[in-house]
């Protein structure tokens, strides 16, 4: 019989590749994709600042007000501001910016009109 040394022993034995359960893989996929999340979430607060920086720089839309007379109802007050426009797109722009949940109206209260609207006469 032939002896084998140790060396060449090892060289005929083929080497055993990494076998990964299939929560090793999602370990492994998971790091994997912990940069990009962490840099995404990054850009996205950084994109938020520089959007409300250009916010800031805007001219704000100065809006004419209104007080509700009794007995004014959306409609008469859409007439009033806006006599050459559709009515229901004014109530509809009045209702949506002064964030109004029914369309009751209480005598002093203040309704904003939009600036479309309010230079219109």
């Amino acid at each position: 019989m032939t002896t084998i040394d140790i060396a060449a022993a090892s060289a005929l034995t083929p080497a055993t590749r990494l076998r990964l359960t299939t929560r090793g893989r999602r370990v492994v996929a998971f790091l994997a994709a912990l940069p990009a999340v962490a840099a995404l979430g990054i850009a996205i607060v950084s994109g938020g600042a520089a959007l409300a920086s250009a916010d800031r720089e805007a001219a704000s839309p100065e809006f004419a007000t209104v007080t509700v007379l009794p007995g004014d109802s959306l409609w008469s007050i859409a007439q009033e501001v806006a006599p050459a426009a559709d009515p229901r797109d004014v109530v509809d722009a009045i209702v949506r910016l002064n964030a109004l949940g029914t369309a009751q109206l209480d005598a002093g209260q203040e309704l904003s009109i939009p600036a479309e609207y309010a230079t219109q006469e």
